[in-house]
């Protein structure tokens, strides 16, 4: 495989990480995960987006644009011949001796990148998940993509070890996201969600579902619901890059609406399916015109 660091493209026995990575003593760092289908990036320009934001809220410069980060996808996307699989990006504050306070400008930030192999989830897309809630105890800044994940590993844990395949945050009652999802309530036709604000991720799949929403008319409410009305929804589901919709049909060993995936999950996965033969032949041109244009 070969990983990127710091501007090179390196085999693994190449690849050199300090000790004293602020990242790995602190969790000082922010990341994203890009969806690969068919040898073609999936909404990169709006991953790479937020993790400049997520790295300009935790005041750390990133020496590179938008441009440079997707063309850093793509190229790892490539020396890896990935077809279907996620593009894993991290940037930490750099290497400093082991002090709370930020080092000083000296230090320059970590960027690392490699790509994982990774199917589409068929069968847990066309069956459904189980979620169990779970005191959210995380910090309060879950917009922030940040390495801090220990909450949301130690969620995750419980949730598995109750044979479900996602916890369900519930902060003060209210329902926030999954351990690594955003979450999706349908009731009476009306699609709703958390608003994008300090207690969740505004997730890149939870974004396209909203628009995949508007295609379909499906009205949509961003606003707190707590655990007892999702409990109460006609269907459920949670989103991520690498779940894209997955239906939800136990919350806490209940069923949710009649137990199996609603028809307004079917829409929107459908939709969503839908769109990806047209993105692939859109990146495959993209790459041809490239091509051309330089040879």
């Amino acid at each position: 495989m070969i990983y990127f660091k710091d501007g090179e493209y390196l085999q693994e026995e190449q690849m050199n990480l300090s000790m004293n990575d602020r990242g790995y003593v602190f969790g000082d760092g922010v990341y994203e995960v890009i969806k690969v289908y068919d040898g073609v990036l999936y909404t990169a320009e709006e991953h790479m987006e937020r993790l400049l934001e997520s790295a300009a809220k935790i005041r750390l410069t990133l020496p590179y644009t938008l441009e440079q980060l997707v063309g850093i996808a793509e190229r790892l996307l490539q020396e890896n011949e990935l077809s279907v699989g996620h593009i894993y990006l991290q940037v930490t504050r750099g290497v400093a001796p082991r002090v709370h306070q930020f080092p000083d400008h000296s230090v320059s930030p970590v960027l690392t990148g490699y790509t994982v192999e990774n199917p589409r989830p068929l069968e847990q897309l066309d069956k459904g998940a189980a979620m169990k809630s779970v005191e959210d105890m995380r910090w309060l800044r879950c917009d922030i993509k940040s390495l801090n994940l220990l909450g949301n590993v130690l969620a995750k844990q419980e949730a598995v070890e109750q044979g479900c395949q996602e916890a369900l945050f519930v902060r003060d009652g209210i329902v926030r996201e999954g351990s690594a999802s955003n979450v999706f309530g349908i009731k009476d036709g009306i699609l709703h969600t958390h608003p994008a604000n300090n207690f969740i991720l505004n997730g890149i799949t939870r974004r396209v579902v909203l628009q995949l929403a508007s295609d379909l008319s499906i009205p949509v409410q961003e606003k707190e619901f707590t655990l007892a009305e999702a409990l109460a929804m006609d269907e459920f589901f949670f989103t991520s890059t690498n779940a894209e919709i997955t239906p939800v049909v136990t919350i806490d060993r209940q069923p949710i609406g009649e137990g199996i995936p609603g028809p307004l999950t079917r829409q929107l996965q459908k939709l969503f399916d839908e769109q990806i033969p047209a993105l692939v032949a859109a990146g495959h041109a993209s790459e041809r015109d490239s091509n051309g244009s330089t040879s």
